[in-house]
């Protein structure tokens, strides 16, 4: 007897259609009702789904529900930020002959260009998960109830591990001549960690 062999592709189309799929009407309306103006549902939706079926190429997610409307939400948020520095009220009496060339090799961008550095070494030493969590939160600017979905464990976990994280960075730019400086990509308010950097 000979069995059929699925594809990762149609592994990942049956889990598409069985785990995502149907919760498309209700992210539509719960999307309608949240965000009545200002973003195309339609692209939002579609967008989620991506995202979500990327993040699932990187691994299991937990709750896929949770998981699906926490990245639409991020999703539309991110549009309407765009939206809102696309075009800014007086943007065109911006003198560009004032605007800074951030290409240049400024002492600022050789030292930034530095901190980043130090921070894959921080990053390195770091335990997997505390990494992963912190790479989550910290530099793609995941919320907790998020990185918990798509990692499956607990929110209260997810702040443990970035606490850490931000912690053993801290200490690590201290060891390296840069006390007081949070880590690049730390952020600059308190987070959900409850540490203001200031």
């Amino acid at each position: 007897m000979v069995r059929a062999v699925q594809s990762p592709s149609s592994d990942q189309a049956r889990w598409f259609a069985d785990e995502v799929q149907p919760h498309e009407a209700q992210l539509r309306r719960w999307l309608g009702a949240r965000f009545p103006r200002g973003v195309d549902h339609d692209d939002l939706v579609q967008e989620s789904f991506l995202r979500v079926l990327r993040a699932r190429a990187s691994g299991p997610i937990g709750n896929v529900r949770a998981f699906l409307f926490t990245v639409a939400r991020n999703a539309a948020l991110n549009h309407l930020r765009h939206r809102r520095h696309a075009h800014p009220e007086g943007a065109a009496e911006v003198d560009s002959t004032r605007v800074p060339d951030e290409c240049a090799d400024t002492p600022e961008a050789v030292a930034r260009r530095q901190e980043i550095e130090l921070l894959h070494e921080a990053l390195a030493e770091l335990p997997a998960r505390c990494r992963e969590v912190f790479v989550l939160r910290r530099i793609h600017g995941l919320a907790q109830r998020e990185i918990a979905a798509r990692l499956g464990i607990a929110e209260k976990t997810v702040e443990n591990h970035s606490l850490l994280a931000l912690q053993r960075c801290v200490e690590f730019f201290r060891k390296r001549g840069t006390p007081g400086r949070p880590p690049p990509g730390a952020g600059d308010g308190a987070g959900e960690t409850g540490i203001r950097h200031g």
